[in-house]
């Protein structure tokens, strides 16, 4: 009886590093894209004054 609530308790938790894994590494993809969509954005920007500044 004891063997499968270790069993159960070990599955759980190595089921729950799993999931934290996962969301660590679908975080790190996200941030990155994120920056790289922040990077596309400031390099299409122009780069002379804008029209509030010429006013």
């Amino acid at each position: 009886m004891r063997t499968k609530l270790a069993a159960s308790v070990l599955s759980a938790l190595l089921y729950a590093q799993g999931l934290l894994g996962f969301a660590a590494l679908a975080t790190v993809l996200l941030k990155d894209r994120a920056h790289a969509g922040e990077i596309a954005i400031s390099t299409n920007m122009p780069s002379g004054p804008s029209i509030l500044v010429a006013r």
